[in-house]
């Protein structure tokens, strides 16, 4: 028999996110079992940690209440139920912003900010479309030279993923500027291939200097969230389809999964130059080797 038990609520299937499980099973809670679903709902990361007693203590509640919420979800116990919640906030997006409160303790912090950011990568994997992938690393392994727009957040990833490409040897410019970049539209080669970075894939700007390389040629792989402008005028469209999170304290999460992205580009174009890439990189590496070690002193 599995860890959940076949009394797991008929309406609830066991492939919903657990915290969205326990918000759609208040209703149908006792006032006493309710306390036990809120107290894991605002403080799920520390659910994960508390002993029984810490958590009746916590939602103000018996120890016997806590094993009924538990066996209301379908678990044995409580163990059973924290190991599904650690599961569950490990590799699933979670079903409502968690935002940061100003007194937030350090623990619930840490974990709240990470835990965004691994589901985020995980989301992002996970939707990873492979033709398209391989189309696109087919694209830059051929190229003559690769050109990177983007704006704002978008231009450091931008910059970052110019040093990735230039530790291949590849010529490789990346423009932030939207003045510096309608240039590059205008004379780069159709050879080229130009990467353009945008969450929400609705700069005028930038859409308008693809639109100029497009006319002439240029392919354009476009890295943004589905549906967007930018995924339309795109040659190949690798989307980062990820819940953004407004909340004024913490990073945004579109930024990591565009700079994952970018290393499995990289990465797969440094692949296709087979051993004249990897000589490169070890010769790179041995120099910068070089400049770590300490001249010795007269």
């Amino acid at each position: 028999m599995s860890e959940a038990e076949s009394n797991n609520p008929a309406s609830i299937s066991q492939s919903t996110p657990l915290l969205e499980q326990v918000r759609a099973l208040l209703p149908e809670l006792s006032p006493s079992e309710r306390k036990v679903a809120m107290h894991t709902l605002a403080r799920p990361h520390a659910v994960m940690d508390q002993a029984i007693g810490v958590i009746a203590a916590a939602a103000n509640v018996s120890e016997p209440t806590v094993v009924r919420f538990c066996k209301r979800l379908g678990y044995r116990g409580v163990q059973g139920f924290k190991m599904a919640l650690a599961r569950s906030l490990a590799t699933g997006l979670p079903p409502t912003p968690m935002g940061v409160d100003s007194d937030e303790p350090l623990e619930e912090l840490a974990a709240k900010v990470m835990d965004r950011q691994i589901a985020a990568l995980i989301h992002t994997r996970n939707q990873l479309p492979h033709d398209r992938l391989e189309t696109a690393i087919d694209l830059l392994a051929g190229a003559s030279r690769i050109e990177l727009f983007g704006h704002g957040a978008s231009g450091l990833v931008a910059q970052d993923a110019q040093h990735k490409f230039f530790r291949l040897g590849m010529p490789v410019a990346a423009y932030t500027d939207p003045h510096n970049h309608a240039i590059s539209a205008t004379v780069t080669p159709p050879d080229a291939v130009i990467i353009a970075i945008s969450h929400t894939g609705r700069s005028g700007d930038l859409l308008q200097s693809l639109r100029v390389a497009r006319d002439r040629g240029v392919p354009v792989i476009g890295i943004t969230a589905p549906g967007t402008p930018l995924a339309r005028l795109a040659n190949v469209t690798l989307n980062a389809e990820v819940d953004e999170d407004t909340d004024i304290y913490t990073p945004m999460l579109s930024r990591l999964a565009h700079l994952a992205l970018l290393d499995v580009l990289a990465v797969g174009v440094a692949l296709r130059g087979g051993s004249r890439t990897q000589t490169r990189l070890a010769k790179i590496k041995q120099t910068l080797n070089q400049r770590r070690e300490i001249p010795e002193s007269d």
